[in-house]
């Protein structure tokens, strides 16, 4: 979908937090006069002119109040909060605090300090400026605060490191709802474990592991489950556990094989034990930080106007108010602005563009077409009704609870845009037999179930050839794979990997796949930068036989893919040809040429909620 001017997501809230908390900078930077109102009329009345037709500073500030108002509002009055903590316990963080949190995060990545804050600048969009003030310091600041609650023990760094260096074992499993059906197929796998594989691919209810015949990644010591942790690290290879209950699931295991421990070099030693001590104390920072933030407001009086209605009728002109004194609606705007104006400019460029679109072709969005699209995003996420209709409430009420926007918003950012862009290119779009064909075989055809190995480099790739010729069997290609492969799935599960099926988007593998016989080995397949060794098992019975039978779903399936490249190229194109002149990033194009802001734009706002 085409989110132009989305709220973040649930995953996003601590960020958004810590970046306002800071804006009360480090105490060097204290003494500056926050963001006012002086600091909105900075920003020129035309933030932007599209095509000759201009979008005024004060619509922007407007959307971004409804987008992200309450949000930086919160964050706003708990900077006050951080400040008063920190004041209160003499904590002082300074500029040399941050420059050396700044230095040491770039070291972890093995880049400079210039290169880690150009790549923070065009992956997250946030300038060094910002990055310091609005992300660090604040880090800085509540690991200080609350020192005594996220202190991590040597012992705990020591678990860590035997879950991720010690040894591992690796087993099958199935997985059962029912506990007389479980009863059963124990009976079976116990009188003959080689049944074990066949029985987990046809009935193990746990799909990603019976689609490689039950087969589990290595499982770690400490990994979080001790029941299950406990009876695999018991098996001996092919032994079967008892059933036992994991919440409502009836599992049994068969044991594969164990891993023995890989400890690291002593020299790296300190480096990852850093590394686990600052994702333990990150991991505890959130947690933290609410109660930090739950006692200060106890001992505060906090008031947020903004998202209520009757306060703003009673308070006009003020976004809340800490401590009886008040933050005025305008300082409200310079801080969304300050922080989310580039982002909100941007999917209002795209808005103009596409309104502009519209009319020229005589489009436009109707009511009808904005449900339609709501149902298809209901129906496509599964949110159906008794009757099989999508059940479009449920939708927008899991849009509402998960994304933290309002119905309205989700409509004007992301359904409006979707079905303005399937408007402009609808008529474009067609279905050949060619295209059903294809979409029969890839959706209802035979699926190739392959063991692979894939290589970093071709010297190592033609060595594991050789190795794996001289005794070619499914254990020993397995056993390379566990060894040599750099593809995690097909390193963790001894080269196996999800089944490839016909025009799946893997042209080369699919070539090679299907061409092999059952217990051929594939030679060395170049894949762009990496190589490739595959080991054909078989291959899987079509799903469908009936072309006829699922015509209609591929055609909806395949329309609405065809819809979204189309749409996808509409929008690349209209950006491309318009005239822009961005003066809130300082960009210009005459037409025909994207100025680097808008290529690298978020690309969060470039896909729609209703494609999930």
């Amino acid at each position: 979908m085409l989110t132009f001017n989305s709220k973040p997501t649930t995953a996003f809230r601590l960020w958004l937090f810590l970046a306002a908390c800071a804006l009360l900078s480090p105490p060097a930077h204290a003494q500056q006069a926050p963001a006012s109102v002086t600091a909105l009329e900075k920003l020129p009345k035309v933030v932007a002119v599209v095509n000759g037709q201009t979008i005024a500073r004060d619509k922007l500030a407007q959307e971004c109040i409804r987008r992200y108002g309450t949000i930086v509002l919160d964050n706003l009055l708990n900077k006050h909060l951080i400040l008063q903590a920190c004041a209160a316990q003499n904590i002082q963080v300074t500029q040399a605090d941050v420059n050396q949190e700044i230095e040491r995060v770039s070291n972890k990545f093995g880049l400079t300090t210039k290169l880690f804050l150009e790549a923070i600048e065009q992956e997250r969009d946030i300038t060094p400026q910002q990055y310091a003030s609005e992300i660090v310091w604040p880090m800085l600041a509540l690991r200080a605060l609350a020192a005594d609650k996220i202190r991590v023990t040597p012992e705990e760094v020591e678990q860590v490191l035997q879950s991720e260096y010690g040894p591992k074992v690796q087993v099958r499993m199935i997985a059962l709802s029912r506990a007389e059906k479980a009863k059963e197929l124990h009976a079976q796998v116990t009188a003959n474990p080689e049944l074990f594989q066949r029985l987990a691919k046809e009935h193990s209810e746990d799909a990603a592991s019976a689609s490689v015949a039950g087969l589990l990644p290595p499982i770690r010591r400490h990994s979080g489950d001790d029941q299950l942790e406990r009876i695999a690290f018991q098996l001996a290879p092919n032994q079967v556990s008892p059933v036992f209950q994991i919440g409502d699931m009836h599992i049994m295991l068969q044991g594969v094989r164990h891993l023995p421990a890989t400890p690291p070099n002593s020299q790296l030693l300190p480096a990852i034990q850093e590394r686990i001590e600052d994702q333990l104390r990150d991991q505890r920072l959130g947690n933290a930080a609410d109660e930090i933030f739950a006692k200060l407001q106890e001992s505060s009086q906090v008031i947020n106007v903004i998202g209520n209605p009757e306060l703003e009728q009673k308070y006009p002109g003020v976004a809340g108010y800490i401590n009886r004194q008040p933050v005025p609606t305008e300082h409200l705007a310079a801080e969304c602005i300050a922080r989310h104006g580039r982002e909100i400019l941007r999917g209002e460029i795209n808005r103009v563009l596409l309104s502009t679109a519209l009319r020229s072709a005589n489009k436009t969005v109707e009511q009808r077409d904005i449900d339609i699209e709501v149902a298809r995003a209901a129906d496509s996420m599964g949110y159906l009704r008794p009757d099989g209709t999508p059940d479009s409430g449920a939708w927008l009420q899991s849009i509402v609870e998960e994304e933290g926007v309002t119905v309205d918003l989700y409509i004007q950012d992301a359904v409006w845009p979707s079905v303005a862009l399937k408007k402009l290119v609808q008529d474009s779009v067609q279905i050949t037999q060619e295209d059903l064909e294809k979409g029969f075989q890839a959706n209802f055809g035979p699926r190739a179930e392959v063991l692979a190995i894939v290589l970093s480099n071709q010297r190592t790739a033609e060595d594991v050839f050789r190795q794996a010729r001289e005794n070619l069997t499914e254990q020993s290609f397995g056993e390379l794979a566990a060894k040599y492969s750099v593809e995690p799935v097909s390193r963790s599960n001894f080269g196996k990997v999800p089944a490839l099926r016909r025009h799946g988007g893997q042209p080369t593998l699919e070539q090679v796949a299907f061409s092999l016989q059952s217990g051929e080995m594939s030679g060395v397949i170049a894949l762009d930068d990496q190589y490739a060794i595959l080991y054909k098992q078989g291959e899987t019975d079509p799903v469908v036989q009936d072309f006829e039978a699922v015509r209609g779903e591929l055609e909806k399936e395949i329309l609405e893919k065809k819809l979204r490249v189309a749409m996808r190229k509409q929008l690349n194109a209209m950006l491309e040809s318009a005239q822009i002149d961005n003066f809130l990033e300082g960009t210009a194009q005459s037409g025909g040429v994207v100025p680097a802001s808008a290529a690298t734009q978020n690309p969060r706002r470039l896909q729609s909620a209703v494609t999930r």
